[in-house]
Order: C-alpha cells, then sequence, then structure tokens
C-alpha cells in the first residue's frame, strides 16, 4: 500500500476530498489538520496547509517527517497564465518555480537550483483521469508567489519572466521541498480565474466549481 499525500491550501480546495474519507483518522501537528484514510489500493493523508509558501513547505515537510508520503499531490484553485487556458481548464504542472524571487539566488546559492520538476508519472496518471472524464487539461510549468495576482500588468510582467501556464501561493514551495527531499509530486491546479483586473470577480464567481473539479479529478487519480 503506497502513502499519498494530498495538500490543499483553503479549506475549499479540500472539502470534497476530505468528505469522501470514510473512517478517517485525524492528527494535529503545529497547528496542521492531518487525516489518513484508505482510498481504493493506497493509503492518504489529506491536510490543508493554509495560504503562502512558508506554510506550505512546512506544512510538505510534516508529511514527509511524520507520515512517511511516498508522493505528494498538491491540488486546488489557480490563475490562468497562458493565453490558451480557460476558467475550469486543469493545468498539470510539469515543473515549478517562484516568481518573486530571483532565480539566480536559488541556481547560485543552496540548494543550486531553481525548477523543481514534476513527476513524469504522476503527471501522466493526472492527464489520463482528466482525459477519462472529459475534462480539457494542460501540461505546463506552475509559479508561486506571495501576492494575489489579479493585475494585467504584473501578469503580463511574469509571463515575460518565467513563461507560466498558471500561478498560485503554494505550488513552488511544496514542489521545492519534494526536490529536496526526492519524493515524486505534482500539482493539479483548476482555473479560477485568469489572474487578470477581473481575477477577483472570476475567483468569487468559479471558487467553488474549480475546486470540486480538480478534488474529482485527484481523489480518482489516487484511488488507481
Amino acid at each position: 500500500m503506497k502513502t499519498i499525500g494530498i495538500i490543499g491550501a483553503m479549506p475549499s480546495e479540500l472539502k470534497d476530498i476530505q468528505s469522501a474519507q470514510q473512517d478517517a483518522k485525524t492528527t494535529e501537528i503545529a497547528g496542521y489538520t492531518f487525516q489518513e484514510s484508505t482510498h481504493g489500493a493506497n493509503r492518504i493523508v489529506t491536510v490543508c496547509c493554509g495560504i503562502g509558501k512558508v506554510n506550505a513547505a512546512v506544512c510538505t515537510q510534516i508529511l514527509i517527517d511524520r507520515f512517511g508520503v511516498q508522493e505528494i499531490v498538491n491540488t486546488g484553485i489557480a490563475g490562468g497564465m497562458h493565453p490558451e487556458v480557460h476558467v475550469l481548464e486543469i493545468v498539470i504542472s510539469t515543473e515549478v518555480m517562484p516568481h518573486d524571487l530571483d532565480p539566480h539566488f536559488l541556481a547560485d546559492y543552496p540548494p543550486y537550483c531553481a525548477v523543481y520538476p514534476a513527476d513524469p508519472a504522476l503527471i501522466e496518471a493526472a492527464e489520463a483521469v482528466c482525459a477519462a472524464e472529459g475534462v480539457k487539461s494542460w501540461r505546463g510549468r506552475i509559479v508561486s508567489g506571495d501576492a494575489f495576482v489579479t493585475d494585467t500588468a504584473q501578469k503580463a510582467s511574469i509571463r515575460e519572466r518565467f513563461d507560466p501556464w498558471a500561478v498560485d501561493m503554494e505550488t513552488a514551495a511544496i514542489g521545492q521541498t519534494a526536490w529536496r527531499n526526492q519524493i515524486p509530486f505534482v500539482s493539479i491546479r483548476c482555473i479560477s480565474d485568469l489572474a487578470d483586473d477581473d481575477g477577483a470577480m472570476s475567483f468569487d464567481e468559479f471558487e467553488v466549481r474549480a475546486a470540486k473539479r480538480v478534488a474529482e479529478i485527484v481523489m480518482e487519480m489516487t484511488k488507481q
């Protein structure tokens, strides 16, 4: 039986996943609530890490150290960055990195890596579930920063510098922590807005629908 960690930043991103966990065991560590259960042929440990890169990194390390997860799946919603991606479509990370830190500081100093790759097998598994469910998905880079991007000029700047498909506030930290620990990782994000001047309005309208859609994909993927 494989142990898979599932991390979401907000309660809404985990609501549907955790409600499906039957006979779950709950553990409190460092203010985080970890919920363990059997799911298909695997054991899953779900947790709401909170918003931002620090929360995400601390929570990911606890999953690895205390629960011995063998794979990590980051689930949730994100802002669409690539012109081809639309609201309620899925972006599956091929690699992740922060957009609010000069990559030079990570590449030229410890950990001597600024871009963190997702696991090819997990990418393919997520893609296969999306195809089976009839949900449009894209592979691409996801970037993260400690800011909610809802400004067209800021979006253009991030796109020019990093060429991402989606933007959020946690994926890069989860990916970096998984990379440091040599744990296979993927982020699966449903687009709730296009990270532009209309982003806040779109987020409010599509948050619940986007979170539910990606939750269904993650649960099916981790069951197999």
